[in-house]
């Protein structure tokens, strides 16, 4: 058998391409992850931006598993209310219309930048130089629109088209009121430019230098950012949160995140009815999950401070765990933009990131082609209404690179986009693999439900008797035909029995390829 170079997924061929080069040249998974996010900037505009920020999970094969935190930071101060730059955008998604918020006062500090080259100093061998040089090429050659890409910035149009600088990169060439169709080319020189200087000078010209002094002044007349909250900006090294289900250890993100703990969460109350879940896709694994799912909610809304950020150690507390677990065995209880890559390598290394920028505040740093971040108009991260966030403090997130482990030495690393069904689809699919231990491509592709605000949200595909239960015992669903970007994007690598393996899902145009 040929040896084995590495395992990618991710949500585009492009990105993937870019860490199939690292791996290619010597670069180890870390490289590959680096040179790969840098890409998905270019070919993944909506769902990645350095002026946003993420989470990295990575796991080498002679160090501990570390999280790098370089998720958005609120500003240092703030503008009140009738001083921002802030209006809501309203965003059409056919059957429903939802408004997100826009404009420099919805910008946070953005660490997507800091992390990349904290990842870099901290595990990377191949010159910073190297792994921008395929995005570099992209963004000045121009990439081509694929469906899903076009699809997505179609949903965000009124934000890729709400300034100049916006217009210019994404308005369509030939009708100004719409944003570029599946087909056409999005060049962005600017940004290729400004990669070739970034390679070179490092980070300090985004948090210090030129592009901060853009920035802050950018947002000095409507923003809440200034060159201290860039210059203050740290990524943060945290121990992973540890947990165990079927005989896999599991490492995810930990708090202030939610992600991490609340899947922790949900696979421990899982443990009272792993004998009785009965067959994938039938009535009592739908009734189960959902069960499931809705005392994860719950237990989510009565310990999570003002701040949007878990009280793990409540979460973790055994009597709260029993409590649920009875409330589950009794049966008595957006399209926000975010991507995901999962890469191995032939050294054991293994690295999962997932990131965002919101939705795009709409607006361009001058001269960069980066569009900033909109985490400050998120709903979802903003639990207490907007303008009324805490200076100085880290955003949580569902986000949760997630890494599993089996004592044989099987590994498998994936993570998800999705806002709130990311903690839901990354559930389903340890579910998959570990519980029913269904093939790779299998658990995947299978069909999925979400369960939130007495909703319960379900795809194509499960039981006649599971969905007869469904609209006998819950009033309130919504059903999809076939699988639907909703339910996340789980892009999986794995090594089983010494075998790499990957899977990108195809709710989000995922791609794998083993080389």
């Amino acid at each position: 058998m040929p040896k084995q170079h590495g395992a990618i997924a991710a949500g585009h061929p492009l990105t993937a391409e870019a860490a199939q080069h690292s791996l290619e040249a010597g670069g180890n998974a870390v490289d590959a992850l680096i040179a790969a996010l840098f890409t998905a900037c270019v070919c993944e505009p909506v769902l990645a931006s350095l002026g946003g920020g993420g989470f990295a999970l990575v796991q080498t094969a002679d160090t501990k598993a570390e999280v790098f935190d370089f998720f958005t930071q609120t500003p240092q101060q703030k503008k009140v209310a009738a001083e921002a730059d802030f209006y809501a955008a309203t965003v059409d998604f056919g059957s429903a219309t939802q408004d997100f918020h826009i404009g420099t006062g919805a910008a946070a500090t953005p660490g997507m930048l800091r992390g990349l080259f904290d990842l870099h100093a901290r595990h990377g061998s191949l010159p910073m130089q190297e792994l921008t040089a395929f995005a570099t090429q992209q963004a000045k050659q121009g990439v081509r629109l694929c469906a899903y890409q076009a699809y997505i910035l179609s949903l965000v149009e009124p934000i890729f088209l709400a300034t100049p600088a916006a217009r210019a990169l994404y308005a369509s060439e030939t009708q100004a009121d719409q944003v570029k169709q599946a087909g056409a080319i999005l060049r962005n020189p600017d940004f290729a430019d400004t990669l070739e200087v970034l390679s070179t000078e490092g980070a300090r010209l985004f948090y210090e230098g030129e592009i901060a002094q853009a920035i802050a002044q950018q947002c000095a007349s409507g923003g809440h950012l200034t060159q201290h909250d860039l210059q203050d900006y740290r990524c943060i090294l945290r121990q992973p949160l540890a947990f165990n289900y079927q005989g896999w250890s599991i490492l995810s993100n930990p708090p202030p995140s939610a992600g991490g703990s609340l899947i922790a969460l949900a696979l421990q109350l899982l443990h009272a009815v792993d004998g009785q879940l009965g067959e994938f896709g039938s009535a009592r694994y739908v009734e189960q999950l959902i069960a499931v799912m809705r005392a994860t909610q719950e237990a989510r809304l009565a310990h999570t401070s003002a701040q949007g950020n878990p009280d793990f150690a409540r979460l973790s507390d055994p009597s709260l765990i029993d409590y649920y677990q009875q409330a589950v065995l009794q049966h008595s209880r957006a399209y926000r933009g975010t991507t995901h890559v999962s890469i191995m390598d032939a050294q054991g290394n293994a690295a999962a990131a997932t990131v965002s920028n919101g939705e795009g505040c709409g607006h361009i740093i001058p001269h960069t082609g980066i569009m900033l971040n909109n985490m400050l108009g998120e709903e979802d991260l903003n639990p207490l209404g907007f303008f009324r966030w805490a200076c100085n403090e880290r955003l949580s997130s569902m986000m949760a690179p997630t890494l599993s482990r089996h004592s044989n030495g099987d590994l498998i690393a994936l993570g998800s986009g999705g806002s709130n069904r990311i903690r839901s689809a990354i559930l389903q699919v340890l579910i998959n693999l570990l519980h029913f231990e269904l093939p790779l491509d299998v658990a995947i592709q299978a069909p999925r439900l979400h369960f939130e605000q007495d909703i319960t949200y379900i795809e194509g595909g499960f039981s006649a008797s599971a969905l007869h239960s469904l609209q006998q015992t819950h009033t309130a669903y919504r059903q999809w035909q076939d699988l639907n970007m909703f339910f996340g994007g789980v892009h999986t690598v794995a090594r089983r029995q010494g075998k790499l393996q990957g899977m990108g899902d195809p709710r989000r145009g995922g791609v794998a390829y083993v080389i």
